[in-house]
């Protein structure tokens, strides 16, 4: 039979109250009968009713995390980031994924609401409007990560995603390309993130090269449609350069000019977007604009947690650095 709370202060040699301090951080028990509440803990195996404590103290110790994409590539990166720092302290995380859906994303928020998880992170391209007025009357305390709401009421983690569009197509032309296209999300569907990215290649394009929309390919984030992309854009134009909007993206697009037997980097550049792992893993290895995914999952759930400290937070838009990783898919 699992070890009740009154097993713990009896093996302790302590008040029931005295073990429930320990177990709630409440600093008014001497170091040397904490410690012995803590021996007792971990001979006895003794783990806390969570959902009991939680409707005594109105606090869970989880926090709830919101992304659109299990299978994304960045996601599993940002949790990890997030779920280190969770560990260090002693937060449960609850992982939900939506699909990019808006109902879904409603309903995460009240599930996560009625398991009374302490705050949210929240993944995804773009905080429409009716997710962000669901939240707030929710009256939940949420971080989020590679996107904000439109008040900038939550605190937000990202890089400047129009800079590092703007910033890789410039890299594509500055090399000599004169036919740069794109693959990536409809932006005028998704907004947010993939709007900036878009809106970065064509202000670069349109400032040197000038602007094709024969060269633009509207698509899902993923390897079928980089192929499908560029098999669709080379039967009405021709092309130097591509940007596509992930790595999965890029390799899709590699597999279809390699098919068509177009060399790559030789005859055609593929430039990818956030360094995963498959971007040092494919031949040949991807060109691509590194987000520190890592970093802004650690990042996001160290503002949650002093939030639920009430402790003060710097900045309300942590911008964090991007870079080009140079590798073998461009000349």
């Amino acid at each position: 039979m699992a070890a009740s709370i009154k097993d713990v202060a009896k093996e302790a040699g302590v008040s029931i109250a005295t073990v429930s301090r320990v177990l709630n951080g409440i600093n008014v028990v001497n170091e040397d009968t904490k410690r012995k509440v803590l021996d007792a803990i971990d001979k006895l195996g003794y783990r806390p009713n969570i959902l009991a404590r939680s409707l005594k103290t109105h606090k869970s110790s989880t926090i709830g995390i919101i992304i659109p994409d299990i299978a994304g590539a960045i996601f599993p990166e940002v949790v990890r980031g997030a779920e280190d720092v969770a560990n260090i302290y002693n937060y449960n995380i609850m992982l939900c994924n939506t699909d990019l859906d808006i109902n879904r994303e409603k309903e995460s928020f009240r599930m996560l609401k009625e398991k009374m998880v302490d705050g949210v992170i929240y993944m995804g391209n773009a905080m429409v409007k009716e997710v962000e007025d669901f939240i707030n009357e929710l009256d939940m305390k949420v971080v989020t990560v590679g996107t904000s709401d439109s008040k900038e009421k939550y605190p937000s983690v990202v890089i400047d995603v129009f800079q590092a569009g703007y910033d890789a197509t410039k890299y594509l032309i500055e090399k000599g390309n004169k036919r740069i296209a794109y693959i990536g999300f409809f932006p005028e569907m998704y907004g947010g993130n993939y709007q900036k990215l878009f809106d970065g290649y064509k202000k670069a394009v349109s400032e040197n090269i000038g602007y094709d929309e024969n060269l633009i390919y509207f698509s899902s984030l993923n390897a079928q449609e980089g192929f499908k992309g560029v098999n669709t854009i080379l039967e009405k134009t021709s092309f130097d350069a591509v940007i596509c909007s992930s790595d999965e993206v890029a390799v899709g697009a590699i597999n279809a000019l390699r098919e068509r037997n177009i060399k790559v980097p030789e005859q055609v550049d593929v430039m990818g977007f956030n360094d995963t792992d498959l971007a040092s893993m494919y031949y040949p290895t991807l060109t691509t604009v590194s987000q520190p995914l890592y970093d802004m999952g650690s990042i996001s759930m160290r503002i949650l947690i002093k939030i639920l400290n009430n402790e003060p937070v710097e900045e309300q838009q942590f911008i964090l650095p991007y870079d080009i990783v140079e590798r073998n898919s461009c000349k």
